[in-house]
């Protein structure tokens, strides 16, 4: 038995990379979350938001004439307190010690991605970094671009990147009509293994949102690569649970993530 998770949901996980888990938030808490994500984007919306892939960045504005559209936040816990209480939650802490197996979580970073009715853009199977926590802030399935998964395939590695200018995709091999879709509720909470491949699909409905917070953390063990440097974010390194015991508090290295 596990801090947060049954010896059978662990192995589910080791698994298929995968674990679904429900009522982590109190009801109060999860409206906080909703009400303020709502608040944000209705704050910041522009165009420089558009997070779509289109298979190339060009001064922080991805050009595209698709119709579709996803918009995005990073680093939300600069935004809102409720954000950041949210990523040290403790019983999500205690799950995510059970499937990295480690006591020392770190946080790598955060963003949301919005999908709205009818536009909302696809997102191309892909793998991502350390571990993923997927918050649901609507009930989703594939009408309104649910999340997207290959159980399973965290067990093959890094894959070869297929077709790609921005790294980490695989659609062209692993494609999201073959994948299986993650059926949740809102509140509802999927954590998953950074090399397990998935996606989400178009949202094709009339009137339904797909709103999701993603918080990704690693185990403060982990070694940095150094192609990683371009892409460390404000809130990286912030430590939740345990020790790092690695971290470089030479004066020259004062400012450093490492």
């Amino acid at each position: 038995m596990g801090k947060g998770l049954t010896d059978e949901q662990i192995q589910f996980y080791k698994d298929n990379g995968y674990i679904h888990v429900k009522n982590i938030l109190s009801p109060e808490e999860l409206k906080e979350i909703s009400d303020e994500y709502d608040n944000l984007f209705r704050r910041k919306n522009q165009g420089i938001m558009e997070n779509s892939w289109v298979g190339g960045v060009a001064d922080d504005l991805r050009i595209s004439d698709s119709p579709y559209s996803v918009k995005g936040v990073h680093n939300l816990q600069n935004h809102h307190a409720c954000f950041g209480k949210f990523i040290g939650n403790e019983k999500l802490l205690d799950i995510l010690e059970d499937v990295t197996e480690t006591p020392n979580i770190m946080l790598h970073h955060t963003k949301a991605h919005f999908k709205p009715p009818e536009k909302g853009a696809m997102y191309p199977m892909h793998q991502d970094s350390p571990v993923a926590v997927f918050l649901h802030l609507d009930r989703c399935d594939p009408e309104n671009g649910g999340l997207h998964v290959y159980p399973g395939s965290h067990k093959l590695g890094p894959l070869e990147d297929w077709g790609a200018k921005e790294g980490n995709f695989h659609w062209k091999k692993y494609t999201i009509e073959n994948a299986t879709p993650v059926l949740a509720e809102k509140g509802d909470i999927v954590i998953f293994s950074y090399l397990l491949v998935h996606g989400s699909t178009l949202n094709t409905s009339k009137d339904r949102n797909r709103r999701m917070f993603l918080i990704q953390y690693l185990d403060a063990d982990d070694k940095q690569l150094p192609a990683e440097d371009l892409r460390l974010q404000p809130g990286y390194g912030w430590l939740f649970r345990g020790v790092n015991k690695s971290k470089d508090e030479s004066v020259a290295k004062r400012f450093s993530h490492t």
